[in-house]
């Protein structure tokens, strides 16, 4: 499987020199083969989530309501599989997929404690299953994780003044408890807002979806990444694969409130996910 998947990647880039060969040759024309090549690496990063995304759509709108292996079951078994080929496929390491496993435990630690609170629900039965939480649910937590392992790779980051990891390490620490803690004391969370200005502000990252580098803030980028995210649990809510209390007597948008949520959850990510790869602020090549 591993070697098929080496075979697909020369043959895609074989065809995208060719391509560029071909039909690039003014500055425009560079600029829209770039971004091109940008949203097809997006999408390659995304496809866990994705693959997740299609999961949840698909059992929603044609799994069978008298099944006997019921449907968060059966999602948990589509997440366990295609974790283990992207494996297989060498889509994600070993080093990676440990991160990944960390962040679904933190999740699902998250989630059980969200779920007896009464933020959200798990509407439908479930054997596997902690709790009231399906097994699936780390997963989606999983996928953001193995998205920003993933991209980190495909568009191979560089930094420009990238943050020493203690502090980031600080703020990861003190955004998981201000999750659990708010519901009982004071909500830190705009004070968590101004650290990640203050910590990451002054960084960029350079990502290279073709044959060169551009910048980004990586605040950002940040912010960007958490508002697909928020737009991709729209999806997962519609699919019913779980529920906020204003979505019990009919579907409707997440709150926008989840999307400082979203953008704090990503900072915990990226720092599990930098704390593998261990960047170094050495980038300073100016945009030709």
């Amino acid at each position: 499987m591993e070697s098929q998947y080496k075979n697909i990647r020369a043959w895609m880039h074989r065809h995208k020199t060719n391509l560029r060969v071909k039909y690039v040759r003014t500055r425009f024309q560079t600029f829209c083969f770039e971004f091109l090549s940008f949203g097809v690496k997006q999408a390659w990063a995304c496809i866990f989530g994705g693959l997740m995304l299609g999961v949840l759509l698909g059992t929603h709108l044609f799994y069978p309501v008298d099944a006997a292996l019921s449907r968060y079951d059966f999602i948990t078994i589509c997440a366990v599989s295609i974790q283990a080929i992207l494996l297989l496929t060498r889509l994600e390491t070993f080093e990676e997929a440990k991160v990944i496993l960390l962040f679904h435990i933190v999740g699902t630690i998250m989630e059980i404690f969200k779920t007896n609170i009464g933020s959200w629900e798990y509407s439908e039965e479930a054997v596997l299953k902690i709790a009231s939480v399906p097994l699936f649910s780390g997963f989606m937590y999983a996928c953001v994780g193995s998205y920003i392992a993933r991209v980190w790779r495909i568009f191979d980051f560089q930094f420009t003044r990238f943050p020493p990891l203690w502090p980031q390490l600080i703020l990861a620490t003190a955004i998981y408890i201000n999750f659990f803690s708010h519901h009982y004391v004071m909500d830190i969370r705009l004070f968590l807002f101004l650290a990640a200005v203050v910590i990451y502000g002054p960084s960029l990252v350079w990502f290279k979806p073709d044959n060169r580098y551009w910048p980004m803030p990586m605040v950002v980028g940040l912010f960007l990444v958490a508002l697909f995210i928020w737009f991709a649990e729209n999806i997962a809510t519609f699919a019913q694969a779980w529920n906020y209390p204003n979505q019990e007597a009919g579907w409707e948008a997440v709150s926008l409130g989840k999307l400082g949520s979203w953008f704090l959850l990503m900072i915990i990510s990226f720092v599990m996910v930098a704390w593998v790869h261990r960047p170094v602020s050495t980038y300073s090549r100016a945009v030709a």
